[in-house]
């Protein structure tokens, strides 16, 4: 009876296995990710099935957030541009296109004539928040994967009771997973002070995984002052962008915006609270008429589950085919899809001057030797490597040809393209491109430049804990 038993059991796993397996075939994923899944599920029993059915499904088709129908429902904003009247003296056709499909595949509006800063640290960063905080009159609005129970989230908290307090209309959005350590005495201090604030896709245990979302996490970061001011970036909102952890100072980089483009921000965060408490928010003060500044164009662009396209991939792809003079890239982690590896590959093989900074030091050890893995095809191809030593590198940043500038939340690794939902902000304009370049420029200057020779004879035990980290790097 017991070995009857045991036989049934094991019959039945193999069924559901198999039947994984097929569906998981079926779907036509990215051949790299389905073969990842499969490794796992064939090599790691029974817990690879439990990680499949809570990490692996594709839950695109299913749409969690369906903006279309969202939006028109929404006001939408009346500061977005027309094509036709783009300057053809600051627009070459390469550019033109990108602004188009970045239309088409993310219904990213473009705004003009915005007044854009730079923040490019945690210190100026925060005070830049805080003070725009400070002067809100009608509302704040904020989301962030991160908020760290810890300094600087404390001043942030107190400072949005008072703001409660003095009757400004205050939203709050954490992500339930990136923000696990926030205590309850915070978010009840929030919420008595009539601050409303949400968890973004918190778990629920239940006892079946068929519709689990725990995969698929809020990794935006966006505050919007009064329709008029607004900030998105990489940072979170933690001590360790002021004053270090063990890796040291978290260098990052987030941008200021006032002008058209804040309509952008205002219209994603308010589909992400659509999300979280099912309320549609359309009331016209969210949306100012905007003032005009410099003579620039900048579409925000989100990208995730909710979304037919891996947009922000794809406008990152574009941009970089779209240089013909450098192409400077800061991002944390560097595990790119075969497109977006063809296109840099590409462009420094034209001849395109193609930079890459990761950080020499990484706050997830599996997640940098599978980095480490993609730089040697980089640097055959031309690419100049180099390790930021000065703490840690956590920005996002992309400036190309003294034009193009992309600043936002999105990594370059398949978690960021097609799981987690994401903002980037394109900014199409030479006063911020310079001020991005000089500030890639500074940073080199605490960086080492990693060669093909150093590369190439690093030890072979190296070599393959890397490449057993690569298989995974569709999954991270």
């Amino acid at each position: 009876m017991t070995n009857f038993i045991v036989l049934l059991l094991i019959a039945i796993y193999v069924y559901t296995l198999v039947s994984i397996i097929s569906v998981l075939l079926l779907e036509n994923r990215n051949p790299a990710k389905s073969l990842s899944w499969v490794l796992v599920l064939l090599f790691i029993p029974i817990i690879g099935l439990f990680f499949y059915l809570v990490f692996g499904q594709n839950l695109r088709k299913k749409k969690l957030i369906s903006k279309k129908s969202i939006r028109r429902l929404t006001n939408r904003p009346v500061a977005s541009f027309d094509i036709s009247k783009l300057n053809p003296s600051l627009i070459d056709n390469n550019q033109l296109n990108l602004i188009k499909m970045l239309y088409k595949n993310s219904e990213a509006a473009g705004y003009a004539f915005n007044k854009i800063e730079i923040l490019s640290n945690g210190e100026s960063t925060f005070d830049a928040v805080f003070e725009a905080i400070r002067n809100a009159k009608d509302h704040i609005h904020i989301e962030f994967f991160i908020f760290a129970d810890d300094k600087i989230s404390n001043q942030l908290r107190e400072l949005l009771i008072l703001k409660s307090n003095e009757g400004v209309e205050v939203r709050m959005i954490y992500d339930y997973w990136g923000s696990f350590d926030l205590s309850k005495r915070y978010l009840k201090s929030l919420r008595d002070a009539g601050v409303h604030v949400q968890s973004f896709l918190p778990f629920r245990f239940r006892i079946h995984f068929s519709s689990s979302k725990i995969n698929y996490r809020n990794h935006r970061k966006l505050v919007i002052i009064d329709g008029n001011i607004g900030f998105t970036g990489g940072l979170n909102v933690a001590d360790r962008y002021i004053y270090g952890d063990t890796l040291g100072r978290w260098r990052d980089t987030f941008i200021s915006i006032q002008g058209a483009a804040v309509h952008g921000l205002q219209l994603l965060f308010l589909v992400d609270w659509y999300f979280v408490e099912r309320k549609i928010l359309d009331n016209p003060r969210y949306f100012p008429e905007p003032e005009k500044f410099d003579d620039n164009l900048v579409q925000i662009v989100s990208s995730g589950p909710d979304s037919d396209w891996e947009a922000i991939m794809q406008g990152i792809a574009s941009a970089i085919m779209s240089a013909t003079k450098y192409v400077y890239i800061h991002s944390p982690y560097y595990m790119p899809t075969d497109v977006l590896s063809t296109c840099i590959e590409m462009a420094a093989l034209s001849g395109v001057d193609v930079r890459l900074m990761i950080p020499i030091k990484s706050d997830s050890k599996f997640s940098y030797a599978s980095t480490s893995s993609f730089l040697g095809q980089a640097l055959e191809a031309g690419v100049r490597i180099f390790r930021y030593q000065n703490g840690f590198l956590h920005s996002k940043a992309i400036v190309i040809d003294d034009f193009i500038s992309i600043v936002g939340s999105c990594n370059i690794d398949e978690r960021s393209f097609s799981q987690n939902f994401e903002a980037n902000a394109f900014i199409y304009e030479k006063k911020t491109a310079l001020k991005l370049k000089k500030l890639f420029m500074k940073d080199i200057e605490n960086c080492e430049e990693l060669t093909l020779e150093v590369w190439t004879n690093r030890k072979r035990r190296q070599k393959l804990k890397e490449s057993f980290a690569r298989l995974f790097s569709p999954l991270m």
